[in-house]
């Protein structure tokens, strides 16, 4: 994983809303985002089902879209209706750096709609500058 723990932490201390998620060449706001590392369903690193690898910790990354024309792309980006993962990516900056964006390339690994927006739940695969 190409991730840069010290930019990671930056960014789970981070408080604010100003995350773009890019899907199909539009732009989305992401709200209320949340950066964890949580542990994953196995017991040991694996590659589950043959399709993408899995280790026993991940850093997690969730927000809530309330545009829902995002909802028929986010069919292309999960495992299930394709045989591999689409990327998403998220580009945020840090606060004492405007000018540097960052970018976060993740896995949707499911979400969540009701009537005023659409929650989606992803693993970070790669981040940097």
């Amino acid at each position: 994983m190409g991730v840069n723990l010290d930019l990671l932490q930056s960014l789970m201390k981070k408080n604010t809303d100003s995350y773009l998620l890019q899907l199909n060449e539009k732009e989305y706001h992401l709200e209320n985002v949340l950066i964890i590392n949580s542990p994953t369903p196995v017991h040991a690193p694996t590659t589950r089902g043959g399709v993408y690898f899995s280790d026993k910790f991940a850093f997690k990354i969730s927000g809530i879209i309330k545009d829902l024309s995002v909802i028929p792309f986010l069919t292309k980006t999960m495992l299930g209706p394709n045989t591999e993962f689409g990327k998403i990516k998220i580009t945020t900056h840090i606060d004492s750096e405007p000018n540097k964006k960052i970018s976060i390339q993740a896995n949707l690994t499911n979400s969540v709609q009701n009537k005023s927006g659409i929650q989606l739940n992803m693993i970070i695969v790669d981040l940097d500058y």
